[in-house]
């Protein structure tokens, strides 16, 4: 399967009764647990973990992915939560490498995950910075590149991984805050029953209130 192929991610999706965990993602948690709700986008939202989590805090989300069966399943498990969960999730159908956010639209950007080529990554991280409203939050999270030699189940694509340093090194000094860059320990899994440490390339930065839109 492409990792960038609309209709392999489709066929995955559909072929499948679940394809994550369900549970939202760590860094995300532990990085939007004590903020304020407000408006959220949720790229590459899948089957909608982080989307409901964040939804059920009070924040409203507009989550987007490109697959369509990942959207119905998502919404699904919105309903299942509860119909204000629902209401305050927007599902939003489009392609993240050509698809722009509106610009200083959302107290909270979060990306986790979004493994792309690099030109390609860095053009969807800076449309991403530019829709955080000034004062909200930039929240990105990746396989950090060292994960290439742990053993654990990653594409044998080097140029797909990224740094905490790589990401926060893009942002401009004048319009943000770094307030954490790093390569982020947490226990992952080589195969059943062996257990390995894995790293979350792990960046959240604020954007500076008299930062330009």
């Amino acid at each position: 399967m492409s990792e960038f192929d609309e209709a392999a991610w489709e066929e995955r999706y559909g072929s499948a009764d679940r394809v994550w965990s369900g549970r939202p993602n760590p860094q995300l948690v532990t990085e939007v647990a004590d903020l304020a709700p407000g408006t959220a986008l949720d790229v590459g939202s899948g089957e909608g973990a982080d989307a409901i989590w964040l939804a059920t805090r009070g924040w409203r989300v507009t989550a987007v992915d490109f697959a369509t069966n990942a959207l119905r399943r998502a919404a699904a498990h919105a309903e299942a939560e509860s119909a204000e969960t629902a209401a305050r999730i927007e599902w939003l159908h489009a392609d993240l490498r050509v698809w722009s956010p509106p610009e200083g639209g959302f107290d909270l950007v979060s990306a986790q995950y979004m493994h792309l080529p690099a030109a390609e990554r860095r053009d969807l991280f800076a449309r991403l910075a530019a829709a955080v409203a000034p004062g909200g939050t930039l929240l990105i999270v990746g396989h950090d590149i060292s994960d290439l030699e742990t053993g654990a189940h990653r594409p044998d694509m080097p140029e797909l991984f990224f740094t905490a340093d790589e990401v926060a090194g893009a942002l401009d000094a004048g319009r943000w805050e770094v307030v954490t860059a790093e390569a982020r320990p947490r226990p992952g899994h080589q195969h059943e029953g062996v257990h390995i440490t894995v790293h979350d390339a792990t960046v959240v930065a604020r954007r500076r209130l008299d930062g330009a839109p």
